[in-house]
């Protein structure tokens, strides 16, 4: 199993800071009986951490991305 890099670990740090106030944000609203906006805000905070996640693995990163689409010469 290959463990994350530096720059993952970065990458969750920085989604964690603005997901867990927004998490904290729904469960308030759940418990102060507005679900419906309760739970809109948990799914934005569960988004928040896995959507980047997602298309890293799905697209790649973008120094992949940008590779795949230059033309290589055949010479060099």
């Amino acid at each position: 199993m290959k463990l994350p890099g530096i720059l993952s670990m970065i990458q969750l740090g920085s989604g964690l800071i603005f997901a867990i106030p927004l998490g904290i944000i729904g469960i308030e609203f759940l418990t102060n009986g507005r679900p419906v906006f309760g739970a809109g805000f948990l799914l934005v905070a569960a988004a928040m951490l896995l959507l980047p996640e997602y298309v890293a693995r799905r697209v790649g990163s973008p120094r992949e991305w940008v590779l795949g689409r230059l033309p290589f010469r055949r010479g060099d």
